[in-house]
């Protein structure tokens, strides 16, 4: 099988936990709290991932500067794209709580879709590249991938939920996004097939500063205003969760 295919297949199964969530959102009446500390678990994991499987593997291939630079050109990106999206009715996409609702029909179920495909797409794009040069699938990131998917797609799903939004109109959009993140690895493989060492460097630089500007503006404030006291702890937990998968299998 092709690598960009593998690449598709990979990408789509780290993004299925969208769906996933989304569904639980709609089966299971859970707590904020619950869904809160799912988002905070998710962001160690993530964090981890990025420390590792981004900014440490891409400093091995090409050194300092081009994670200096494509760390702070993927974070001046994405929070310029992120603004956009805000602006436009999808601040709160990852909030379980009344804030999809409140905004009314400002909030756009497109303007979401947009927001979380903005957050999905850094992510698939590292996930692909990393099958570049024969090397199999990083375990740790996709499961960072998976994992952190999982509470976006509870979260923001449950917060439609509340607005009013209808079980196969959620279900149908986190689907597609899925479906679309999966294209962004088939692409990552694809793009950078014969890229040079320097250049993987960059683009995994630049999707650890999108991302971890992703967890910080997006994130960590429905962690936080949801969890409250045992954010920190479960931040941590994650962290160390998919170091554990970073040593053991990436």
């Amino acid at each position: 099988m092709p690598v960009w295919a593998q690449a598709g297949l990979w990408g789509l199964l780290a993004s299925s936990s969208l769906v996933i969530g989304a569904a639980l959102a709609y089966v299971v009446d859970l707590p904020r709290r619950v869904t809160a500390g799912i988002m905070a678990f998710g962001c160690g994991v993530l964090i981890s991932a990025v420390a590792y499987d981004l900014i440490m593997e891409g400093f091995q291939l090409g050194g300092i500067w081009p994670i200096v630079s494509g760390a702070v050109a993927g974070s001046l990106a994405y929070t310029a794209a992120n603004l956009l999206v805000s602006t436009r009715g999808g601040k709160h996409r990852k909030r379980s709580g009344t804030q999809q609702a409140d905004q009314g029909g400002e909030a756009s179920g497109l303007v979401i879709a947009v927001g979380s495909l903005l957050d999905g797409i850094p992510e698939s794009i590292v996930l692909g590249v990393g099958l570049v040069g024969g090397g199999g699938v990083s375990v740790a990131m996709l499961a960072a991938i998976f994992l952190s998917n999982l509470p976006e797609g509870l979260s923001s799903a449950a917060g439609m939920k509340q607005a009013g939004r209808s079980k196969t109109h959620v279900l149908g959009m986190w689907g597609g996004i899925a479906v679309l993140t999966a294209g962004a690895s088939l692409c990552g493989a694809g793009l950078f097939a014969n890229a040079s060492p320097w250049l993987l460097a960059m683009v995994n630089a630049m999707a650890a500063g999108a991302l971890l500007t992703m967890i910080a503006d997006t994130m960590i404030p429905e962690a936080v205003e949801g969890e409250h006291d045992g954010t920190g702890t479960l931040v941590v937990l994650g962290l160390l969760v998919a170091f554990a998968l970073s040593q053991g299998g990436g």
